[in-house]
């Protein structure tokens, strides 16, 4: 069949770059999984690259027009195409269960969507990497004290390393985008759970970046917190300022507070 059209509605944009292509591929560099998972393939351009590696692909797509390219030009995704939304699909029936990594050239509209689902199932995702729009890639990877940390950066930090790889310009893709693009690498942290009530630290995280301008002691102000406890240093800090650590170290005194 003739190549896919991109559907502004849906976020395509088409990478044509072999080279890149394959670079992304071999972005994933971890162990103790042999299940991926390609979100959102398109016509293919990066899934080629993965099936020439000793990994069980599988994909999944929204699109239902490059659905029907993929298995018309790779035969060896048979039975291994999902037709369905990544972010509405039931990710315990992926694998049978097993570890597996996401990778993919995720539509911009989307991306920080698919990260917050990841976190939700990261006792199945060791590892997860891909290409972002460059200042949302940015975003996550972003230390404390930068205008550009917030809440992506602090809720994926609590559970993986973040490390931006690599900046893809403009040309590379049908229909070129507006902006640059940044492909990043996220790592399981070998203790991925949380020393403190996870919704909690949810809660403190969003609230407190809600007004990242205000000192926690004024942006908590909702959560109803105790006088003796609002005059403790670390309310005086503004969101930015607080590691992922701190932050962690701030949601157990909230929940020692009787919140």
């Amino acid at each position: 069949m003739e190549k896919v059209k991109a559907k502004k509605h849906l976020g395509q944009h088409f990478l044509k770059d072999e080279e890149v292509a394959e670079k992304i591929a071999n972005t994933l560099v971890g162990s103790g999984y042999n299940d991926v998972l390609e979100i959102g393939p398109g016509m293919g351009v990066l899934t080629k690259y993965l099936l020439k590696k000793e990994k069980n692909v599988e994909v999944i797509e929204i699109d239902t027009e490059s659905v029907e390219y993929l298995g018309a030009n790779y035969p060896q995704l048979e039975n291994k195409i999902i037709t369905g939304d990544f972010l509405k699909y039931n990710v315990n029936l992926l694998f049978d269960g097993r570890p597996f990594a996401i990778i993919g050239n995720f539509p911009y509209n989307i991306s920080s969507q698919i990260v917050f689902r990841a976190i939700e199932f990261r006792h199945v995702i060791p590892e997860f990497s891909g290409m972002f729009q460059k200042e949302v890639a940015q975003r996550i990877c972003e230390k404390k004290g930068s205008k550009a940390y917030g809440i992506l950066s602090v809720l994926v930090q609590a559970f993986y390393d973040a490390q931006y790889l690599f900046t893809v310009d403009e040309h590379v893709f049908i229909p070129p985008p507006k902006v640059k693009s940044g492909v990043l690498r996220l790592t399981r942290k070998a203790d991925y759970t949380l020393p403190c009530p996870e919704k909690l630290f949810f809660t403190v995280v969003k609230t407190a970046f809600q007004q990242r301008r205000k000192t926690m002691r004024n942006s908590l102000k909702t959560l109803n917190l105790s006088d003796t406890l609002r005059e403790d240093p670390i309310f005086a800090l503004r969101p930015e300022q607080l590691s992922v650590e701190e932050f962690i170290i701030l949601t157990q005194k909230i929940q020692a507070d009787g919140v």
